[in-house]
């Protein structure tokens, strides 16, 4: 870093990757500052500059020996940063710079046999709240709420015919007789449908989400809500208002498909909102199709489904239905780094790998991960010319269809 790059910094104040501190904190303090860049994206400590940005210099001797010794006792796990002093400043005045990346681990501060987590939030440092703390690990691959166990919840709580469909039907595998408890708890224990933490086997999340009777009695957030308006712009007097529960997976027999999952149920709200359209194929012959090809409407739904986070109990999957367009909102952000560019070209990440697993078992996703680039984007741009909105909000993902 020059000193011009420096002084625009400073220039610019303090946010969520910069912070000002001068040289004669505690190393506590220091190493609060560190793992709360640590555990958001990054950023950078500017040692030797007061919180108005006047540069006051350093003044502690053998300084960055004193940070890295902070790094190290202070912060688990370790930490490394990159360390340089940028000189003359103002004349005579020097600022260490304490440059600080992403961790791939959740940090924490430890400090008289205690651990205590910490986060960025705008220009303040804060202990972060359990909430806040359990999609932490989940970001960072080191927590799977999926495979966690649902309170309350038992055995008898999940659909035993669809449980016997998916074994039977989709994977060709023998399963125990209806009565036989401990052959089953042994069957879904192992398939992580059920877990045995504790002593005794509970339903997972991801167990009760794919073949719960009710999912929605222990996890309210399991559901979508979809909502369809006569123009381009949300009304209070909307064609159709519809809250979707159930299991995510459908149920077939012997004689073709007995109970629609929550894709299916999603796919008719939409098609009987949006209606037929009658169009002129090669300038002759008239031609009747829907506004969006069923396989981009199917690949939108089931990628909100697989792909949301499950932490955010307080808000469902939003569908919207507009006269131009239609929006398919996931709560919460993207996972383990993926973009919207990123997606585009098929990178593969994800939040919820069993209940990705499964659904690709039933035939809803690709095994090559290019869902969206060539279920939703291909599809969209040969049934209508257009290309598709990724937008990543704070604390949602939206997929938006148009319809020109």
């Amino acid at each position: 870093m020059t000193r011009t790059d420096l002084l625009e910094l400073i220039k610019n104040g303090e946010n969520s990757g910069t912070e000002f501190k001068r040289d004669t904190l505690e190393n506590r303090a220091l190493a609060k500052e560190i793992v709360a860049f640590a555990n958001h994206s990054g950023g950078r400590i500017l040692l030797g500059v007061d919180d108005d940005g006047s540069v006051a210099g350093i003044t502690r001797a053998n300084l960055e020996e004193w940070v890295m010794s902070a790094c190290r006792d202070k912060i688990r796990p370790e930490i490394i940063p990159y360390y340089e002093v940028i000189h003359d400043v103002d004349p005579g005045r020097n600022v260490a710079v304490v440059r600080v990346e992403r961790g791939w681990a959740v940090h924490n501060v430890w400090h008289s046999n205690h651990r205590t987590y910490y986060i960025r939030v705008g220009t303040q440092s804060r202990e972060a709240s359990p909430e806040e703390l359990a999609r932490l690990f989940q970001q960072r691959g080191a927590f799977r709420l999926e495979t966690r166990p649902v309170s309350g919840a038992t055995l008898n709580d999940l659909d035993l015919r669809r449980l016997k469909d998916y074994f039977q039907r989709i994977r060709s595998q023998e399963t125990p007789p209806d009565e036989d408890v401990e052959g089953w708890n042994a069957l879904l224990v192992n398939t992580e449908v059920l877990s045995d933490e504790g002593g005794a086997t509970v339903p997972t999340v991801a167990g009760l989400l794919l073949f719960g009777k009710n999912p929605n009695r222990f996890l309210p957030q399991s559901g979508m809500d979809a909502v369809a308006y006569s123009g381009r712009e949300k009304d209070y007097t909307a064609k159709e208002r519809m809250t979707i529960r159930g299991p995510m997976v459908p149920l077939s027999g012997s004689q073709g498909l007995l109970e629609n999952g929550l894709v299916e149920q999603m796919v008719e709200f939409i098609k009987r909102n949006t209606g037929v359209e009658t169009h002129l194929k090669d300038g002759v012959r008239r031609e009747d199709r829907w506004p969006y090809p069923e396989e981009a409407l199917r690949e939108t739904i089931v990628n909100a489904l697989v792909h949301r986070d499950y932490l955010l109990s307080g808000s469902d999957i939003e569908v919207s239905v507009y006269a131009d367009r239609l929006e398919v909102g996931s709560p919460g952000r993207l996972p383990n780094g993926i973009t919207p560019e990123r997606m585009l070209v098929g990178c593969r990440a994800a939040r919820n790998q069993l209940i990705k697993d499964v659904m690709r078992d039933y035939g809803y996703l690709e095994h090559m991960g290019m869902g969206i680039p060539r279920k939703i984007v291909k599809s969209m741009q040969a049934h209508n010319g257009t290309m598709p909105d990724l937008i990543v909000e704070e604390e949602r993902f939206i997929i938006r269809l148009l319809n020109p």
